[in-house]
């Protein structure tokens, strides 16, 4: 049947061989990248919400089962990534092991993952710098920084931001990474501030009840900062601008995938052990807990670091968006138009336009808590479609070459597959009502689009 036909590698190779975009990234800009998106949004806003609301100070197993999971799909990921270097990540992949209708359900809520997903961000980023210069004496008209739902008008610093990240990513990957590389700098350094100044007074009785709301908490936990490892996929969507995507897609990966998940206990233990965990339903949890222990500097400067850190994930997350779409684009599920290259600036300037205004929407009318779980669920989704995918390649291209091969691939693939299943298990109904609706909508394009205008159909 049409909706299963396949894209063979050979196809994606002349695709990546003709492309016009600039290969411009090594295996530290990858890493880079791959800090850029998963530090910052998990540890700077979702850490309060989810230790408030879902697990208490056992959010650090929270952390630890989200990362599990996402060890066992980043070592499929990383032998995907190695063997078909194309922009479109777990799209691309989904569209040589399982078939088209799957790939365009993947691609489709890759556009749910990355477009909600950067709108959570912009509402951390915008919460973060009302914070910053409330603590420096400015107050912002309270209904220009909050969405409707919250009594605002319009989140407007979430969409100004989000404007001036569309322009940065119009000009040119190589600039974003330049700029990407300067904030991480800044974000990991308000992280070691916060570390050293928050960890000599953690008080362990505030662990407990360490676990307040049972291993349930736990896991609902984990759904929520899910959210956060959706860096795993944004770096795979750059594969078709690194040198040696053969060496630089795994090593960015896996070890940004490690650094992150010391970074996140880590920062979640002194935080709970500082403050009890019902005083931190906030959006820039960090911060609050440096002024609850009396370092007002010190508390901006992490704040500093957090706008920094946020700017990183924003900008990473709106680019793979536009990278996602391109490669479907090529393959003539959505117009060509759309995608189309600039020929000066070597990027796909229209969608990333596009992307830019559905963000700016999205995070100045939309609540946070909403759009975080909408992400997590698209995420999850692409997971284990790539994990199923990774096993389904074994056996249909076994002498293929595989730079990086998983061990033990389908023990680890099966492993992938039921930890994301059971993470998504534990989202709620809402969240699961949404992502059925948007399935639904996904699918009727594909059939009244994609289906007939399809590469593979020609």
């Amino acid at each position: 049947m049409g909706i299963f036909r396949t894209k063979s590698i050979a196809e994606y190779q002349s695709d990546a061989s003709k492309s016009h975009l600039k290969r411009a990234l090594g295996s530290l800009d990858v890493t880079l990248l791959g800090i850029g998106v998963i530090v910052g949004t998990g540890i700077f806003v979702l850490t309060g919400v989810a230790a408030a609301k879902y697990a208490g100070p056992a959010l650090m197993l929270s952390f630890l089962l989200a990362s599990l999971a996402c060890g066992f799909v980043s070592m499929a990921y990383s032998e995907l990534a190695s063997m078909i270097p194309v922009a479109g990540s777990a799209y691309a992949y989904a569209y040589t092991s399982v078939g088209e209708l799957l790939a365009w359900l993947v691609g489709w809520n890759l556009v749910l993952e990355y477009s909600v997903g950067a709108s959570a961000v912009a509402g951390g980023w915008s919460a973060y710098v009302v914070g910053l210069l409330k603590s420096a004496g400015i107050t912002l008209p309270a209904e220009y920084t909050m969405v409707p739902a919250d009594g605002g008008i319009v989140n407007l610093p979430a969409v100004l931001i989000t404007g001036f990240l569309t322009f940065l990513l119009v000009r040119g990957v190589r600039e974003s990474v330049t700029v990407n590389k300067i904030l991480v700098g800044v974000k990991l350094l308000a992280i070691f501030i916060f570390l050293f100044l928050a960890a000599p007074t953690v008080n362990p009785a505030n662990w407990e009840p360490f676990m307040p709301f049972g291993f349930a908490g736990v896991s609902a936990g984990a759904a929520v900062i899910i959210f956060a490892y959706l860096g795993v996929d944004s770096i795979a969507t750059a594969a078709e601008e690194t040198k040696n995507p053969a060496h630089d897609m795994p090593t960015g990966i896996i070890a940004s995938l490690l650094i992150c998940t010391l970074l996140y206990i880590a920062v979640t233990a002194v935080m709970t052990g500082n403050v009890s965990y019902t005083e931190l339903d906030n959006a820039e949890p960090v911060a609050f807990v440096l002024r609850e222990l009396g370092y007002r500097f010190g508390s901006a400067v992490v704040g500093t670091g957090a706008i920094a850190g946020l700017t990183t994930v924003l900008l990473v997350m709106m680019y793979a968006q536009t990278r996602a779409f391109y490669a479907m684009s090529r393959d003539g599920l959505i117009p060509k138009a759309v995608c189309k290259i600039h020929p000066k600036y070597a990027t796909p300037h229209r969608i990333t336009v596009i992307v830019g205004l559905a963000v700016m929407l999205i995070s100045g009318f939309t609540p946070i808590n909403v759009v975080a779980e909408m992400c997590s669920v698209g995420t999850l989704f692409a997971f284990i479609v790539s994990s199923v995918g990774v096993m389904v390649m074994r056996r249909k291209y076994p002498d293929i070459k595989r730079p990086f091969r998983c061990p033990a691939i389908y023990v680890m693939g099966t492993l992938a597959i039921a930890s994301c299943a059971y993470i998504m298990y534990n989202l709620s109904s809402m969240t699961w009502e949404r992502f059925w609706v948007w399935s639904a909508v996904g699918i009727l394009i594909y059939f009244a689009y994609g289906y007939r205008h399809s590469k593979e159909n020609k």
